[in-house]
């Protein structure tokens, strides 16, 4: 079986506060976010709706992409969050069912 690896944005609330991370196991890694387990950046600005994620089939690419998105300007970050979840829905909930 072939490991996946995800490039993910979660948001403190509706255009509010933005953290993006990589994860192979991105249900795992929200729900240390939602649970506040590691203190930093996160949990101090209580950063627990994931809004957007995208799937990759190797950690360089993933990396690429998440270094690639972290320099972009916010604008464009919300763009691209908008451009699959208008509503800004936590998708953790459809993620770990």
């Amino acid at each position: 079986m072939e490991k996946c690896f995800y490039v993910y944005i979660l948001a403190s609330k509706r255009n509010g506060t933005l953290y993006i991370g990589v994860t192979s196991d991105l249900i795992k890694r929200v729900w240390e976010h939602k649970s506040d387990v590691n203190k930093g950046f996160s949990s101090k600005h209580a950063i627990h709706s994931l809004v957007y994620f995208e799937k990759h089939n190797d950690a360089l690419s993933a990396i690429t992409r998440e270094k690639q998105l972290k320099k972009w300007n916010r604008s464009w970050k919300l763009e691209l969050i908008e451009k699959t979840n208008s509503e800004w829905r936590d998708l953790y909930d459809e993620i770990s069912l």
